[in-house]
């Protein structure tokens, strides 16, 4: 039986009635009642996203479409310190917007449509996509037009089945290598694409019309691979594959080097700057940011949960927990922190303060289970 108790005046995506009728337990988050977990728990979700086919409803996200009315990309180059100006037509790109102070107001994907000239597709985190959109709108000025799309569902097909079953319904998705983006015909329905998601694996993220989602929805879940999985199993596939959650492991004070992220900024944007906050990025470019995340493995069982104080071998305090849970790929805890730059060398033995007892631990290198992203097929 679903569990709704606890989301309130929570707003519904376009397949709430699915989720229930699943039999999912229902939460609260960011502003949307969301499937935690269906019946068979996290763990066999987890499992079975990593092993076959897990589909997520991703449709409290925000979406848009940027119309440019100046040269390609420049008026968003201008909020973000990504390369937009040289992003090609049908590819994708993570960034970030930033504040003035180089901190992290959000991350984003970035797509250039090959199919419109000049449009661009943007999907944001769903509790910060009304100060996100604000903030593009007053960003962009009248360089280009910022259109919501609150009418579209987003879907997510991931694991390392996500290609079959998508070309049974789309072949064309087959072309599609990692990163890139088309818009095509799925089931007779017109969606756009992505080869891209959250989870590590191989995988789609499906745009599309709300009222035809519940229809993709179980199209897909009629497939032999596919199972439905829920916010905690892709919170526990993000945090193996070392990827940030907003909120948690970057925020507004957080600059992009120092959450390790400065693989996002090329060299044009290096060389150029121009975009916010570029005296402290590009400084701490040069020089070292005073912290760093890092990935962290606790010796023992116990997990480290967010907020939990890192310690050096003397008991000092040098960096917190932003992220942690247990591995199921690891079959042991895994978490991800800021530390003192000076301690983020991969091996270099921590303490963890758990319920006051502190519990060694020591910084890894990160993704903690390796990415296995698209490859094209021969």
């Amino acid at each position: 039986m679903s569990d709704t108790s606890d989301i309130g005046a929570a707003e519904k995506t376009p397949l709430y009635d699915s989720h229930v009728a699943m039999g999912a337990r229902m939460v609260p988050f960011a502003g949307y009642a969301m499937p935690v977990q269906y019946a068979e728990g996290v763990l066999r979700e987890h499992q079975h996203t990593r092993m076959a086919a897990g589909l997520f409803d991703v449709s409290h996200m925000g979406q848009a479409f940027i119309d440019e009315d100046g040269p390609h990309g420049a008026a968003l180059e201008r909020l973000v310190p990504g390369d937009i100006r040289d992003l090609a037509p049908g590819h994708s790109r993570y960034s970030v917007l930033l504040n003035d102070q180089g901190g992290i107001i959000d991350d984003l994907m970035i797509s250039r449509l090959a199919e419109v000239p000049g449009r661009l597709f943007v999907v944001v985190n769903a509790g910060r996509k009304a100060v996100d959109f604000a903030h593009l709108r007053m960003g962009l000025g009248g360089d280009a037009g910022l259109t919501e799309l609150p009418a579209r569902a987003l879907i997510a097909l991931q694991g390392p089945k996500a290609l079959d079953v998508l070309t049974r319904f789309a072949p064309q998705a087959e072309k599609l290598k990692f990163m890139q983006i088309a818009i095509m015909s799925i089931a007779s329905i017109e969606a756009i694409v992505t080869r891209s998601g959250y989870t590590g694996e191989d995988g789609f993220e499906i745009s599309l019309p709300a009222s035809f989602a519940a229809v993709i929805w179980e199209r897909f879940l009629a497939e032999p691979e596919v199972r439905a999985i829920g916010l905690g199993a892709r919170d526990s596939l993000r945090l193996e594959a070392g990827l940030c959650l907003y909120g948690h492991d970057i925020d507004e004070a957080t600059s992009p080097i120092e959450a390790g992220l400065g693989w996002i900024i090329s060299k044009r944007r290096r060389a150029d700057g121009g975009f916010p906050g570029a005296g402290r990025i590009l400084g701490e470019l040069a020089d070292v940011p005073k912290v760093r995340r890092v990935g962290i493995l606790p010796d023992g069982r116990a997990p480290a949960r967010a907020g939990t104080m890192i310690v050096d071998q003397h008991g000092k305090a040098i960096g917190h927990v932003t992220s942690g849970t247990f591995s199921p790929s690891l079959n042991a805890p895994i978490a991800m922190g800021y530390v003192q730059s000076q301690f983020a060398q991969a091996n270099t033995p921590i303490g963890l303060n758990i319920r006051d007892k502190i519990h060694p631990a020591r910084i890894t290198s990160m993704p903690f289970v390796p990415h296995r992203y698209a490859k094209p097929r021969s």
